[in-house]
């Protein structure tokens, strides 16, 4: 019922005066030159869509001059009926006719802090953050995401100004308060103090960016800022601070994270990329490639990592004519920016190093953990989308007679979904709680394991929910269109969340070392 660019190029209109007609009046309107149809109660004219309609003029012949709501419902998404660029087509309403409306919620298609109604985490700041986050994010992004995902169009710039001015862009590092009020923004979206936030309105905001179902575009809002940017602001210079977090935060400029290379993938300590001092000790030379970058398109800033005499060191690198990006296709949208950067002769003042030379692991190190963490949360979000989109399909579509919610094998594919993403979502809640509670230097030593544990949970979650929801949409699932998108868009897309940030064999044996050192260090009881 539409296509995308049928509404984009359709002039507006004024919406008519909506009359009442009877059900026997529509009956006369059931000719391929004059078709009306009755959806929930209201009444359309389609003649002249019919013809730009995407499945055809047939379907629309077949239904002209009757209630064609259950076909309606069978075919197309729920939500299409309001959006404003239909009215249009609305001409009036049935007489005598109650809607039949169409599940606007779905069970468990909200985090526990959205819907408890008490809980230990989640406090009056917390909604009011939310509330304005997704505000936001309808107002700004999800007009064009799917749109823009779709045609793999970078976040333009004029949207990253628009959520710069907002607060949107440092509500992303609402935890680090203190830099927040140095950068300027002495409040948050929902009028949120930055110094009283913590990581639950980081989580928060995760969940609403990955709630449009876009993955590769929201990974191009937010993917390369949000593990680019940490490692400036907590191991930087004052200097190097004051030049790039305002800017980055206003929207101005972005940042992206360079540290994976063709030769090693997860092998942090084995890069190839080196940065030679100068004789006067003022600038760096820096050569070699990094692959897979998030945001690399269109970075300004790459915070990259590269072996030196003393060790392995963290250097931004400002995109300068050393440095050339090529695109990278991947199986998600090309919205991310994903990059193959290469370094030649790149030549870089000192003061752009990060902390101390030759501590450049130690920082990435430190940085992925919290990357990680940030990866769970949107992976498990896009999980619990794909458990609502299934849950609204069951509960419309029916097939031999009966909706697909009274199968139950559908519901038990349902209740396996349901119950694994709120399992992660309770581990991800209990880390995060911890996380509050502790110093980062804690972070690091405590919950690295655990971190790594849950990530490879969650990635094993997210193919459980792939394939179910594969099942319960059918070919829907495999059309880039229509009812089954987003379960599409996520079949290209969870394979990523199970090798970024560390593969899911790394993060498992990752946990499990972890715990054996600590076991190590402790009498623990024999069987």
């Amino acid at each position: 019922f539409g296509s995308r660019s049928f509404l984009r190029e359709s002039p507006c209109h004024t919406t008519p005066v909506m009359a009442q007609f009877t059900l026997d009046e529509v009956a006369k309107h059931a000719s391929p030159k004059d078709m009306w149809i009755v959806i929930d109660g209201d009444v359309y004219d389609v003649t002249k869509f019919s013809a730009l309609h995407p499945g055809g003029q047939f379907p629309l012949v077949e239904v002209a001059g009757t209630d064609c709501t259950e076909q309606f419902y069978g075919l197309h998404r729920g939500d299409i009926l309001k959006n404003p660029r239909f009215a249009k087509l609305k001409i009036g309403t049935l007489a005598g006719k109650k809607a039949e409306l169409a599940v606007q919620e779905a069970p468990y298609s909200e985090a526990h802090g959205f819907w408890r109604k008490a809980s230990p985490y989640y406090t009056e700041s917390h909604h009011r953050f939310r509330a304005a986050i997704r505000e936001i994010m309808e107002r700004e992004v999800i007009p064009t995401a799917a749109e823009d995902d779709e045609e793999d169009s970078y976040p333009s710039p004029e949207l990253m100004l628009a959520l710069g001015k907002a607060g949107f862009i440092a509500a992303m590092f609402s935890s680090d308060g203190k830099v927040v009020k140095q950068a300027g923004f002495d409040k948050l979206p929902g009028g949120v103090d930055p110094m009283e936030v913590d990581e639950f309105h980081e989580l928060i905001l995760t969940e609403e960016v990955k709630r449009i179902g876009c993955y590769g575009f929201s990974d191009g809002l937010n993917g390369g800022l949000a593990i680019g940017l940490p490692p400036v602001y907590k191991f930087g210079s004052q200097k190097l601070i004051d030049e790039i977090v305002p800017a980055v935060f206003r929207g101005e400029k972005r940042i992206c994270l360079a540290i994976t290379e063709p030769y090693g993938g997860s092998d942090v300590a084995g890069i190839h990329t080196t940065a030679v001092k100068s004789a006067d000790g003022k600038t760096w030379t820096i050569n070699g490639v990094k692959k897979w970058i998030t945001g690399g398109m269109f970075a300004e800033y790459f915070t990259t990592l590269c072996k030196t005499d003393k060790g392995i060191t963290m250097i931004v690198v400002p995109r300068s004519a050393g440095v050339d990006t090529k695109r990278i296709k991947t199986s998600y949208s090309g919205a991310a920016g994903t990059a193959y950067v290469e370094y030649k002769d790149c030549v870089v003042p000192v003061e752009y190093t990060v902390g101390k030379e030759g501590a450049g692991f130690m920082y990435a190190m430190a940085n992925f953990n919290k990357e990680r963490w940030g990866m769970v949360a949107a992976g498990n979000r896009m999980s619990r989308l794909m458990v609502e989109e299934c849950f609204k399909w069951a509960l419309q579509r029916k097939v031999f007679g009966k909706r697909l919610i009274d199968q139950p094998v559908i519901r038990f594919k349902l209740a396996q979904m349901a119950a694994e993403v709120e399992s992660v979502h309770s581990f991800l809640e209990d880390l995060t709680y911890q996380m509050t509670q502790m110093s980062p230097k804690e972070v690091n030593s405590h919950l690295a394991g655990p971190i790594a544990l849950l990530k490879y949970q969650q990635t094993r979650v997210a193919t459980l929910v792939s394939d179910n929801a594969c099942q319960i949409f059918g070919g829907r699932a495999l059309t880039r269109t229509g009812m089954g998108q987003f379960v599409e868009k996520f079949q290209r897309s969870f394979k990523m969340q199970a090798i970024l940030g560390g593969s899911e064999e790394i993060m498992a044996d990752f946990a499990m070392r972890q715990a054996v050192k600590k076991a190590d260090g402790k009498q623990v009881a024999k069987l």
